[in-house]
């Protein structure tokens, strides 16, 4: 490559970075709608066997549309529910905290905890919890500020699946067209990072996704059994940062032991939490990651939580939507550096 290909291509690169930092607001929905094609499109592929690719593209987007109607419908209501009861019960805590916990604490360890004040801290929360009405009535308080804002906003909701649906429809023209648009010098080996970017990122999408929602489900339904009155909210929040190996087992075990002991008030109880998430586990490592990530390779657990960090960080949400595609592609790349690297005269030129 000559200093004036390089030089075009730093150009290039340049102007879409820069276009996708002016125009991320209105990319936002084409990302999400790309997103679910992407998950989508296998399925229509293999249904494409046995029916036309219209019939199967519908089924495939009336699945995912009952998908998304469920979880709005069914969780939402559930998870502000368990929010309002967690501000109910708070002042209740708090005093447990401040009556039990404190006192042992300082008598076992020597410390003074004493000095912070926690039923400032409960105000302060309480206080701004009624102040927002909670989740949906903070959107909607949000939104109705501005009239712009919600024209927005609902033709960003609009969008979404009718963005989806072409998507699924001519995914594989989109695919063919880009592929053409690669100078055959070089096609094979960008054909080749492509694919090993598809099959990471797919792995991490559709396989890890699922696990996690697995692994949410478990975790609630457990909890729900044992009897924790916020066994929804805690099974979420573990499932959702499972793709960090453990880290949803950690993090679910001290929230829902912390909970467990407040609302008990005894400690044999958190052996049955303990159980729970080491069902969760077993689960986890037996079943649902042999059979929806399998051995596939898929992006790095401390490579997801920076790309994350760092598109929220460089183009707000729509930078969350965009960093695992770039993460996966740019993990690839310097996947292939390296290879090419040890296989030059820099590496041993002895």
């Amino acid at each position: 490559m000559t200093d004036v290909h390089k030089i075009y291509w730093l150009v290039i690169a340049t102007v879409i970075a820069a276009l996708l930092y002016l125009l991320n607001p209105v990319l936002t929905p084409f990302i999400v709608a790309a997103m679910f094609a992407y998950m989508g499109d296998p399925l229509v592929d293999r249904l494409e066997v046995k029916m036309p690719r219209a019939l199967a593209v519908t089924i495939v987007f009336l699945l995912i549309s009952l998908i998304v109607l469920a979880l709005v419908l069914v969780l939402l209501p559930q998870v502000q529910k368990q929010i309002s009861l967690l501000i109910s019960k708070l002042p209740l805590y708090v005093d447990r905290v401040q009556t039990n916990f404190l006192p042992w604490l300082r008598d076992a360890l020597g410390l003074d905890l004493f000095e912070f004040d926690l039923k400032s801290l409960q105000k302060a929360f309480t206080q701004y919890w009624v102040e927002v009405g909670g989740v949906a009535a903070g959107i909607v308080s949000t939104l109705s500020k501005s009239g712009i804002a919600i024209v927005a906003w609902l033709a960003n909701l609009i969008l979404i699946p009718v963005l989806t649906f072409y998507l699924l429809r001519d995914w594989d023209i989109l695919v063919a067209r880009v592929h053409e648009l690669i100078p055959r010098r070089v096609e094979p080996s960008i054909s080749s990072m492509a694919k090993e970017s598809d099959e990471m990122l797919g792995a991490f999408l559709r396989g890890q996704l699922l696990v996690m929602s697995g692994l949410g489900f478990i975790y609630s339904t457990g909890l729900w059994i044992v009897g924790l009155d916020f066994s929804l909210l805690i099974g979420l929040l573990a499932g959702l940062v499972s793709f960090v190996p453990y880290l949803g087992f950690l993090v679910g075990m001290l929230v829902a032991g912390i909970a467990a002991l407040l609302q008990f008030q005894d400690a044999s109880i958190l052996l049955l939490v303990a159980i729970v998430f080491g069902v969760g586990q077993l689960v986890e490592s037996f079943l649902l990651t042999p059979m929806l990530v399998g051995d596939r390779i898929g992006l790095h657990p401390v490579a997801v939580i920076f790309a994350v960090m760092a598109g929220g960080q460089l183009f707000g949400f729509f930078g969350v939507l965009l960093a695992l595609p770039v993460a996966a592609v740019i993990m690839v790349i310097l996947r292939h550096t390296h290879e090419r690297y040890v296989n030059s005269e820099f590496y041993d030129n002895s």
